[in-house]
């Protein structure tokens, strides 16, 4: 009877081992699917420039979703501004996305400067960042894409360049 408990504990504990390696490969792998897919994307500015994500491949980027209507997007702007001009020399590139229509960003592009791009994506833009992690459907919501095109970190909610910076340093560090 003992060496039959032992068998049953050890059996549980490979089928325990065998369903974390699988958790964690696998997402892993959606991880690595959902930036395809971004890198996949071609996406219009507020004038109606289409501008493929592929472009960034082998940059750092700090892709934000916001929208016009959300006020802690907006706050964050003028921080995310500033890390993308000081990040231009680091391969870092800041990119929103936004989950509104053109007529609003460009409306809001003539009150606002913003010196990192802007692209238009609509409700695509929430299956993206759904598919990034966003599980919560928040905005703001901010993606650091490594370089090579895995995701590092995310943020639900609003963001500081601070707190931004002190992930981009350990990215810059690894180098």
């Amino acid at each position: 009877m003992k060496k039959l408990n032992i068998v049953i504990i050890a059996l549980i504990l490979l089928a325990s081992i065998g369903f974390g390696v699988r958790y964690f490969f696998q997402d892993a792998q959606s991880s690595s699917k959902a930036t395809e897919a971004l890198f996949a994307a071609t996406f219009p500015d507020e004038k109606g420039q289409p501008h493929g994500i592929s472009q960034y491949k082998g940059k750092t980027i700090v892709l934000n979703f916001w929208a016009t209507w959300c006020e802690p997007c907006r706050e964050e702007m003028p921080e995310l501004s500033s890390l993308h001009e000081e990040g231009k020399n680091k391969n870092i590139v800041v990119l929103g996305v936004a989950v509104d229509d053109a007529d609003a960003i460009n409306d809001f592009v003539k009150e606002t400067k913003v010196s990192y791009p802007l692209l238009v994506a609509d409700m695509q833009g929430m299956d993206l960042a759904n598919n990034l992690g966003n599980d919560k459907g928040v905005l703001p919501y901010t993606v650091i894409i490594n370089a090579d095109g895995s995701v590092e970190k995310t943020y639900f909610g609003r963001i500081s360049k601070p707190l931004l910076e002190a992930t981009l340093l350990k990215l810059i560090a690894k180098k």
